[in-house]
């Protein structure tokens, strides 16, 4: 299949910006940081502990507002502590020089989502968060808060991701339908297409068990973000459970881990993104980490069945949450060609053929 003129990049036109030094890192590439359709970026040597978090404004390089509003700064060649509550600023190792017609945008990664890290990509000039414009040249800044967990993070660490567009790639709504008729994007006899979007609802009936959730507690140790299985799931979160109410009340400020009712396919020409915050749906946050890589959900990658995992935190209020409530909407791009490896096939990605999952440090 010829490659698209507009798209997202497949990891083969992301390893080639770096031969062509559009990307460039102080060190060589880890050898699983090209994803099927985005790339890990990597924590740089130093983190500023700011005031607050800014936005650096049309006028202002990020390193002219580090040096106004930096309290301190922490090492992280040998690993440092960052706590819950402080804003960190870190310079990545990465830094672009796009060409004029690409863009590109910025998603913290499933893990870091799921530990309640907060992460937002800052560049240069920059006038919205985990957007870098076409054309920009310099280099990217990691805003790090971690909310419920002190985390432990180090030079190389991944946190985030980003991904390279070309021109428009979003699909409209009546080419979403007739993608979803073709190859049952979410796995609902009725999709919910609106707002560019096919909707994802909530499951609160639970597993045979009844477990329909976790809640983040507070006060625990520290999470190393680069260290698989450490922890175990109690002395983090606390199970919910359903009580046949299939209902839940959010309270303000808590962290929950949830899961949708509908299975998820992205499938491998195509790239989807979970819009973060929707407020025609309530006054909630449901999922940081939006990125689905082209084959998440995809039967030959191994991914029948998966599941979206949904990071959910209520602003302000208590919100009572009902079993299949619409909780999110899923937007949908092209790519400009088939990726040469899918989410699952041989990547040892994490949450393929997923349901509701704790993220990939935990162990029961």
């Amino acid at each position: 299949m010829m490659a698209r003129e507009t798209g997202i990049l497949a990891d083969r036109a992301i390893a080639a910006l770096f031969e062509a030094g559009r990307l460039i890192s102080e060190r060589d590439l880890d050898h699983d940081q090209i994803q099927p359709a985005s790339l890990d970026l990597r924590l740089g040597a130093k983190a500023f502990r700011v005031r607050a978090s800014f936005m650096p404004g049309p006028s202002h390089l990020v390193s002219d507002k580090l040096d106004r509003l930096s309290l301190h700064v922490v090492d992280l060649s040998e690993g440092a502590v960052l706590e819950t509550g402080c804003v960190y600023i870190v310079p990545l190792m990465e830094r672009l020089d796009l060409p004029v017609d690409m863009s590109a945008s910025a998603n913290p990664k499933s893990s870091t989502g799921r530990l309640d890290i907060f992460t937002r990509v800052i560049t240069d000039y920059a006038q919205e968060f985990d957007k870098i414009p076409a054309g920009y040249s310099g280099p990217l800044y990691l805003e790090i808060s971690p909310r419920t967990f002190p985390i432990v993070v180090r030079r190389g660490s991944r946190l985030s991701q980003i991904r390279f567009r070309v021109g428009q790639a979003l699909l409209g709504e009546p080419e979403l339908l007739a993608l979803h008729d073709a190859e049952t994007l979410v796995a609902s006899k009725q999709p919910n297409v609106s707002g560019g979007g096919i909707a994802l609802s909530i499951d609160l009936a639970g597993d045979k068990e009844g477990l329909i959730g976790y809640r983040g507690k507070h006060h625990t140790a520290v999470v190393d973000v680069d260290k698989k299985a450490q922890h175990d799931i109690f002395d983090f979160w606390e199970p919910l459970y359903s009580r046949g109410r299939n209902e839940l009340i959010l309270d303000p400020d808590e962290f929950y881990i949830l899961v949708s009712r509908e299975a998820v396919h992205v499938p491998p020409n195509y790239a989807a993104e979970m819009t973060p915050f929707d407020p025609l749906v309530g006054e909630f946050r449901v999922h940081y980490a939006g990125f689905f890589d082209p084959g998440f959900g995809h039967a030959p990658a191994g991914g029948r069945g998966s599941r979206a995992v949904l990071e959910v935190r209520s602003h302000e209020v208590p919100f009572i949450l009902e079993d299949g409530q619409i909780v999110g909407r899923l937007v949908y791009e092209h790519m400009q060609e088939q990726p040469s490896s899918l989410y699952g096939s041989g990547l040892g990605s994490n949450y393929q053929a997923q349901g509701l999952k704790l993220s990939k440090h935990f162990r029961l």
